[in-house]
Protein backbone atom coordinates (compact mmCIF):
# COMPACT_ATOMS: atom_id res chain seq x y z
CA UNK A 1 0.00 0.00 0.00
CA UNK A 2 1.35 3.40 -1.02
CA UNK A 3 0.67 5.79 1.86
CA UNK A 4 1.19 9.55 1.71
CA UNK A 5 1.25 11.61 4.89
CA UNK A 6 0.58 15.33 4.52
CA UNK A 7 2.37 17.25 7.25
CA UNK A 8 2.66 20.93 8.05
CA UNK A 9 5.34 23.15 9.54
CA UNK A 10 3.67 25.40 12.13
CA UNK A 11 4.82 27.97 14.69
CA UNK A 12 5.69 26.36 18.01
CA UNK A 13 2.73 26.41 20.38
CA UNK A 14 4.73 28.43 22.91
CA UNK A 15 5.85 31.02 20.35
CA UNK A 16 4.97 34.67 20.98
CA UNK A 17 2.93 35.65 17.91
CA UNK A 18 3.10 39.23 16.65
CA UNK A 19 1.26 40.87 13.76
CA UNK A 20 3.52 41.98 10.90
CA UNK A 21 3.69 45.58 9.73
CA UNK A 22 1.26 44.90 6.87
CA UNK A 23 -1.45 43.95 9.39
CA UNK A 24 -2.31 40.86 7.32
CA UNK A 25 0.34 38.33 8.33
CA UNK A 26 2.40 37.29 11.32
CA UNK A 27 5.91 38.49 12.06
CA UNK A 28 8.12 35.45 11.40
CA UNK A 29 11.39 36.87 12.76
CA UNK A 30 12.38 35.00 15.90
CA UNK A 31 9.53 32.47 15.64
CA UNK A 32 10.49 28.82 16.07
CA UNK A 33 8.67 26.14 14.10
CA UNK A 34 7.78 22.49 14.63
CA UNK A 35 5.84 19.60 13.15
CA UNK A 36 2.11 20.07 13.63
CA UNK A 37 1.16 17.96 16.65
CA UNK A 38 -1.83 16.22 15.02
CA UNK A 39 0.35 15.24 12.04
CA UNK A 40 2.48 13.15 14.38
CA UNK A 41 -0.49 10.82 14.90
CA UNK A 42 -0.96 10.57 11.13
CA UNK A 43 2.69 9.67 10.55
CA UNK A 44 2.68 7.10 13.33
CA UNK A 45 -0.48 5.46 11.95
CA UNK A 46 1.05 5.27 8.48
CA UNK A 47 4.12 3.52 9.87
CA UNK A 48 1.93 1.07 11.81
CA UNK A 49 -0.13 0.22 8.74
CA UNK A 50 3.03 -0.46 6.74
CA UNK A 51 4.36 -2.65 9.55
CA UNK A 52 1.04 -4.53 9.74
CA UNK A 53 1.06 -5.24 6.01
CA UNK A 54 4.77 -5.98 5.87
CA UNK A 55 4.99 -4.10 2.58
CA UNK A 56 4.31 -0.75 0.97
CA UNK A 57 5.80 2.70 1.37
CA UNK A 58 5.29 5.83 3.44
CA UNK A 59 5.94 9.19 1.79
CA UNK A 60 5.72 12.46 3.70
CA UNK A 61 4.97 15.67 1.86
CA UNK A 62 4.58 19.29 2.84
CA UNK A 63 3.97 22.61 1.13
CA UNK A 64 6.20 25.40 2.37
CA UNK A 65 9.60 27.12 2.39
CA UNK A 66 12.95 25.33 2.15
CA UNK A 67 13.25 25.53 5.95
CA UNK A 68 10.46 22.92 6.17
CA UNK A 69 13.00 20.25 5.30
CA UNK A 70 13.71 20.04 9.05
CA UNK A 71 10.27 18.61 9.76
CA UNK A 72 10.50 16.30 6.74
CA UNK A 73 13.87 14.92 7.82
CA UNK A 74 12.44 14.35 11.29
CA UNK A 75 9.68 12.26 9.67
CA UNK A 76 12.30 10.28 7.74
CA UNK A 77 14.20 9.63 10.96
CA UNK A 78 11.00 8.29 12.56
CA UNK A 79 10.57 5.74 9.78
CA UNK A 80 9.10 7.32 6.63
CA UNK A 81 10.63 6.03 3.38
CA UNK A 82 10.63 9.21 1.31
CA UNK A 83 10.09 12.95 1.76
CA UNK A 84 8.93 15.56 -0.75
CA UNK A 85 8.97 19.32 -0.22
CA UNK A 86 6.74 21.36 -2.51
CA UNK A 87 8.73 24.56 -2.27
CA UNK A 88 7.03 27.96 -2.09
CA UNK A 89 7.85 31.22 -0.38
CA UNK A 90 4.16 32.15 -0.34
CA UNK A 91 2.16 31.95 2.86
CA UNK A 92 -0.48 29.37 1.88
CA UNK A 93 -3.21 30.14 4.43
CA UNK A 94 -6.22 29.08 2.34
CA UNK A 95 -7.58 25.50 2.40
CA UNK A 96 -8.82 25.84 -1.18
CA UNK A 97 -5.32 26.70 -2.36
CA UNK A 98 -3.50 24.14 -0.21
CA UNK A 99 -5.81 21.24 -1.06
CA UNK A 100 -5.75 22.02 -4.79
CA UNK A 101 -1.96 22.28 -4.84
CA UNK A 102 -1.47 19.03 -2.91
CA UNK A 103 -4.14 17.20 -4.93
CA UNK A 104 -2.42 18.09 -8.21
CA UNK A 105 0.83 16.63 -6.90
CA UNK A 106 -0.84 13.54 -5.41
CA UNK A 107 -2.42 12.71 -8.77
CA UNK A 108 1.11 12.33 -10.18
CA UNK A 109 2.35 9.74 -7.66
CA UNK A 110 1.24 6.24 -6.55
CA UNK A 111 -1.21 6.76 -3.69
CA UNK A 112 -3.71 4.41 -2.04
CA UNK A 113 -4.13 6.18 1.30
CA UNK A 114 -3.61 9.77 2.44
CA UNK A 115 -3.25 10.52 6.15
CA UNK A 116 -3.11 13.94 7.76
CA UNK A 117 -3.68 15.50 11.15
CA UNK A 118 -7.14 16.44 12.41
CA UNK A 119 -6.22 20.09 11.99
CA UNK A 120 -3.23 22.41 11.94
CA UNK A 121 -2.67 24.24 15.21
CA UNK A 122 -2.07 27.55 13.40
CA UNK A 123 -5.11 27.77 11.08
CA UNK A 124 -7.19 25.46 13.29
CA UNK A 125 -9.97 25.08 10.69
CA UNK A 126 -10.26 21.28 10.25
CA UNK A 127 -11.04 21.60 6.51
CA UNK A 128 -8.04 20.17 4.67
CA UNK A 129 -8.85 16.43 4.69
CA UNK A 130 -12.38 16.63 3.23
CA UNK A 131 -11.30 19.27 0.70
CA UNK A 132 -8.41 17.06 -0.44
CA UNK A 133 -10.61 13.94 -0.63
CA UNK A 134 -13.17 15.77 -2.75
CA UNK A 135 -10.50 16.82 -5.23
CA UNK A 136 -9.03 13.31 -5.43
CA UNK A 137 -12.38 11.52 -5.55
CA UNK A 138 -11.39 9.46 -2.48
CA UNK A 139 -13.50 8.41 0.46
CA UNK A 140 -12.95 10.46 3.61
CA UNK A 141 -13.21 9.94 7.36
CA UNK A 142 -12.24 12.78 9.69
CA UNK A 143 -11.11 12.96 13.32
CA UNK A 144 -10.28 9.24 13.51
CA UNK A 145 -9.51 8.11 17.07
CA UNK A 146 -9.33 4.35 16.39
CA UNK A 147 -8.49 2.54 13.16
CA UNK A 148 -8.27 -1.08 11.99
CA UNK A 149 -7.45 -2.42 8.53
CA UNK A 150 -8.57 -5.70 6.95
CA UNK A 151 -8.76 -6.60 3.24
CA UNK A 152 -8.12 -3.00 2.10
CA UNK A 153 -11.12 -1.86 4.18
CA UNK A 154 -10.71 0.58 7.06
CA UNK A 155 -12.93 0.53 10.12
CA UNK A 156 -12.63 3.89 11.81
CA UNK A 157 -14.07 5.22 15.04
CA UNK A 158 -14.64 8.92 15.60
CA UNK A 159 -16.12 10.91 18.45
CA UNK A 160 -19.31 12.83 17.70
CA UNK A 161 -21.63 14.82 19.97
CA UNK A 162 -22.53 12.49 22.84
CA UNK A 163 -21.49 9.28 21.08
CA UNK A 164 -18.84 7.42 19.08
CA UNK A 165 -19.44 6.74 15.40
CA UNK A 166 -18.04 3.69 13.57
CA UNK A 167 -17.41 4.15 9.84
CA UNK A 168 -16.28 1.62 7.22
CA UNK A 169 -14.29 3.03 4.32
CA UNK A 170 -12.51 1.29 1.44
CA UNK A 171 -9.25 2.45 -0.08
CA UNK A 172 -8.41 4.80 -1.68
CA UNK A 173 -9.22 7.18 1.14
CA UNK A 174 -8.19 10.31 3.01
CA UNK A 175 -8.22 10.00 6.79
CA UNK A 176 -7.56 12.75 9.33
CA UNK A 177 -6.10 11.56 12.64
CA UNK A 178 -7.10 12.74 16.09
CA UNK A 179 -5.27 12.76 19.41
CA UNK A 180 -5.47 9.37 21.12
CA UNK A 181 -5.29 7.33 17.91
CA UNK A 182 -1.81 6.14 18.86
CA UNK A 183 1.36 7.08 20.72
CA UNK A 184 3.81 8.67 18.23
CA UNK A 185 7.33 7.31 18.15
CA UNK A 186 10.34 9.59 18.14
CA UNK A 187 13.54 9.44 16.17
CA UNK A 188 16.45 7.51 17.66
CA UNK A 189 20.10 7.64 16.63
CA UNK A 190 19.74 4.71 14.24
CA UNK A 191 16.76 6.38 12.55
CA UNK A 192 18.57 9.71 12.27
CA UNK A 193 21.56 8.06 10.58
CA UNK A 194 19.32 6.02 8.24
CA UNK A 195 17.36 9.15 7.26
CA UNK A 196 20.47 10.64 5.62
CA UNK A 197 20.34 7.94 2.92
CA UNK A 198 16.60 8.07 2.26
CA UNK A 199 15.16 9.84 -0.79
CA UNK A 200 14.48 13.53 -0.26
CA UNK A 201 13.09 15.63 -3.10
CA UNK A 202 12.33 19.32 -3.55
CA UNK A 203 9.84 20.34 -6.22
CA UNK A 204 8.81 23.88 -7.14
CA UNK A 205 5.18 24.12 -6.02
CA UNK A 206 2.56 25.19 -8.53
CA UNK A 207 0.44 27.03 -5.93
CA UNK A 208 -3.20 27.48 -6.86
CA UNK A 209 -4.54 30.98 -6.23
CA UNK A 210 -6.48 31.25 -2.93
CA UNK A 211 -10.24 31.63 -2.79
CA UNK A 212 -10.03 33.67 0.42
CA UNK A 213 -8.25 36.94 1.13
CA UNK A 214 -7.07 38.06 4.58
CA UNK A 215 -8.13 41.65 5.13
CA UNK A 216 -6.58 42.08 8.58
CA UNK A 217 -5.22 40.22 11.59
CA UNK A 218 -5.64 41.33 15.19
CA UNK A 219 -4.56 39.81 18.46
CA UNK A 220 -7.29 38.94 20.98
CA UNK A 221 -7.91 41.62 23.63
CA UNK A 222 -5.88 41.39 26.80
CA UNK A 223 -7.61 39.59 29.63
CA UNK A 224 -8.92 41.91 32.32
CA UNK A 225 -7.21 41.81 35.70
CA UNK A 226 -8.84 39.72 38.40
CA UNK A 227 -10.91 41.37 41.14
CA UNK A 228 -11.26 40.27 44.75
CA UNK A 229 -14.82 40.87 45.95
CA UNK A 230 -14.26 40.00 49.60
CA UNK A 231 -12.83 37.49 52.04
CA UNK A 232 -14.23 34.19 53.25
CA UNK A 233 -17.95 33.50 53.55
CA UNK A 234 -18.75 37.22 53.59
CA UNK A 235 -17.68 37.41 49.93
CA UNK A 236 -20.33 34.93 48.71
CA UNK A 237 -23.23 37.44 48.30
CA UNK A 238 -20.97 39.90 46.45
CA UNK A 239 -19.65 37.09 44.22
CA UNK A 240 -23.17 35.93 43.34
CA UNK A 241 -24.19 39.50 42.54
CA UNK A 242 -21.15 39.96 40.29
CA UNK A 243 -21.81 36.68 38.47
CA UNK A 244 -25.46 37.64 37.88
CA UNK A 245 -25.18 41.29 37.02
CA UNK A 246 -21.70 41.61 35.48
CA UNK A 247 -20.69 38.25 34.07
CA UNK A 248 -24.27 37.19 33.32
CA UNK A 249 -23.21 33.67 34.24
CA UNK A 250 -26.18 32.96 36.54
Amino acid sequence: MDIVVCIKRVPATDAAIKIAADGKSIETAGVSYELNAYDEFALEQALRIKEQLGAGSVTVVTLGPKEAQKELRDALARGADKAVLLVTDKWVYDTYSASATLANWLKSVPCTLVLCGRQAVDADNNQFAPALAARLGFGCVTEVSKLTLADATFTAERDIEGAREVVVCKAPAVLSCNKGLNEPRYANLKGIMAAKKKPYEEVAAQVIAPAMAIESLTLPPARAAGRIVGNGADAVPALITALRQEAKAL
